[in-house]
């Protein structure tokens, strides 16, 4: 958990995109030193001052926008992709409201 200054710079230094973010994932099951935590599939950062506008503009408690990124962040971290194409897309985004209605009371809430 972090601000939107940090994850800025995490965003700049890792994407080359140099604007806040809300969630980034870093997996360790990738790369050169993978086999140094076979069991660690790696880290979710997630911006609370992002998460708290977002969560406002959509009328929902920041806890929940805080789940809806979690998720979002370890989807990635287990190989989904939403920026391969529509079909990529839409399975993440079966999974995310599959696992939101497990981990949430309302049943409704939007995944965005």
């Amino acid at each position: 958990m972090t601000d939107d200054v940090q994850i800025r710079d995490l965003n700049q230094t890792y994407r080359g995109i140099d604007t806040p973010t809300n969630v980034l994932s870093f997996p360790m099951q990738e790369g050169e030193f993978s086999d140094l935590t076979p069991g660690l599939l790696g880290d979710v950062v997630i911006s609370c001052e992002t998460a708290e506008k977002e969560a406002d503009e959509a009328g929902i408690e920041l806890s929940e926008r805080i789940s809806q990124l979690l998720i979002h962040g370890i989807l990635h971290l287990v190989g989904y992709d939403h920026e391969r194409g529509d079909s990529d897309e839409s399975a993440m985004e079966d999974k995310s409201l599959e696992l939101m209605q497990i981990l949430e009371p309302d049943k409704n809430l939007p995944i965005f």
